[in-house]
């Protein structure tokens, strides 16, 4: 069975800002970002919505897409996103079976 590594984007309750981060464990992470396990930038700007990821299969492809897409401007982050979700929809409370496997 192949790991997964998952670039993804997630936001807060009114969409105002953008988390663009990387892990190989989607759920477990957003669990984090809501519960503020860890102090910084997601728990001071209550970042705990899924709205966008992609998967890989290589770390290294993984950490490229993530660095590529940290260094865009927010109307392209927003453009991606919408792409696949346009109303900015919750992927895990959508569907909690998400990213199991």
């Amino acid at each position: 069975m192949k790991k997964s590594y998952y670039v993804y984007i997630a936001t807060n309750f009114h969409n105002t800002v953008l988390y663009t981060g990387i892990t190989n464990n989607l759920e477990r992470r957003i669990y984090e970002h809501s519960n503020k396990i860890t102090r910084g930038f997601t728990s001071k700007y209550n970042v705990n919505k899924l709205v966008w990821y992609e998967e890989f299969y290589s770390p290294e492809e993984a950490i490229a897409a993530e660095k590529r897409i940290k260094g865009w401007r927010r109307e392209k982050k927003i453009a991606l996103i919408k792409k696949s979700n346009p109303n900015f929809v919750d992927y895990i409370k959508q569907d909690s079976s998400l990213c199991s496997e």
